[in-house]
């Protein structure tokens, strides 16, 4: 991942529990939809030939990373497959550290100032403030205030008629997950929608 290419659409989808046979129309419809960057949580059932198979069918056209990473093991699981950048719930400090020396753009979870603060402090890219849905764009700007420096990307409750908001109240990056990538319009085939869907966040954005 490039973060500064990143930075010009900051937002990232959440893959959680997708089968295999999902992932090509998957990837189309994301490319189609305008959206850049999206992940794959590790604790997704064979998260790591899945990773390969979106990183084949994208063939350049993403960014693809990995989720819900909690282990150095599962870190280098997902750096073996090609995950180009490491998104976690919480801060995992090895995890992070590693990710820093090596120049891998990494997202570690945190939520109270403290927990943003020591993320920040181990090397975050940004530091993926969650669960965001409960407090809401408020919360961010209310964190940025101290914190001007950190770079937050807000991760739960995002939607397209919110999310200019939690920009302007000083997000850096936003993500999002299954409010959109729906497992069940995946079984059902229904990827345009998911595209649709996608796009309408998008035009929030720029909105």
């Amino acid at each position: 991942m490039n973060i500064e290419e990143f930075k010009k659409l900051p937002l990232m989808g959440i893959v959680r529990g997708v089968k295999e046979e999902a992932i090509g129309p998957l990837v189309e419809a994301v490319v189609s939809s305008g959206l850049k960057t999206i992940e794959i949580t590790m604790n997704t059932p064979k998260a790591s030939s899945l990773i390969k198979k979106m990183i084949a069918c994208a063939n350049g056209r993403l960014f693809i990373g990995a989720g819900t990473v909690l282990t150095l093991d599962e870190l280098h699981l997902a750096l073996d497959s090609g995950a180009t950048f490491i998104v976690s719930p919480i801060l995992v400090t090895d995890v992070v550290e590693y990710c820093a020396k090596n120049s891998v753009p990494v997202f570690p979870g945190a939520f109270t100032p403290q927990e943003i603060y020591n993320a920040y402090k181990s090397g975050a890219t940004m530091v993926k403030v969650f669960p965001s849905r409960y407090f809401g764009p408020q919360y961010i700007g209310e964190i940025k205030g101290p914190f001007n420096n950190i770079d937050l990307m807000a991760c739960g409750g995002v939607k397209a008629n919110n999310v200019k908001e939690f920009f302007s109240h000083g997000a850096s990056a936003v993500a999002f997950g299954a409010s959109i990538l729906k497992n069940e319009w995946m079984e059902e085939k229904e990827f345009s929608r998911i595209e649709r869907c996608i796009k309408e966040l998008i035009d929030g954005y720029y909105g």
